[in-house]
């Protein structure tokens, strides 16, 4: 028989751990902030509604990036492929690093999408929801649209660290 853990067992680093057994996949959020590209990548990315159609991350509310993120009009969230692993990891690198040598657009609200991205979203912040530790951000959409790839293959975080789908 297996003894059932008590919440005194929950701590962050035994949470981390059992969180990372459900993979997730990773899209990059960003913005022109002044005129400057400003990211982060997130691997808390779900769709949430239809109508009106929402989307969803949620970011640690110690995060340095997103006072000033949050400030922008119009923000892009883009689907990293699978080979996006090293951009995955820049975007969550030095604030003044995390677009060099990115092909990037920006939209005329200021929405900032990586061009190899495998989807792309243009939104605003439709509410912030403070949920512990984190921030749950709600976003509605104003353009949705698949990149178009022959074979999308999406990344995706598990047990922290990035992989790709295999076909079964």
């Amino acid at each position: 028989m297996t003894t059932l853990r008590t919440n005194q067992d929950l701590d962050p680093e035994r949470l981390r751990e059992v969180f990372g057994i459900f993979p997730s996949g990773v899209v990059a959020v960003a913005a022109l902030v002044g005129g400057v590209p400003a990211g982060l990548a997130a691997s808390s990315f779900t769709s949430v509604s239809l109508e009106p159609p929402l989307v969803s991350f949620s970011i640690a509310n110690a995060s340095k990036t997103w006072p000033d993120l949050r400030r922008a009009g119009h923000l892009g969230v883009t689907i990293l492929a699978d080979h996006h692993s090293t951009v995955a990891r820049q975007l969550a690198g030095p604030v003044e690093r995390r677009f060099d040598g990115l092909s990037l657009t920006a939209t005329a609200d200021g929405a900032v999408l990586l061009d190899d991205g495998l989807a792309h979203f243009d939104t605003s912040i439709y509410r912030e929801v403070v949920a512990g530790d984190h921030t749950i951000v709600l976003l509605e959409l104003h353009s949705a649209r698949p990149a178009g790839h022959a074979d999308p293959s999406p990344l995706v975080f598990h047990r922290s660290r990035f992989g790709r789908l295999h076909a079964g």
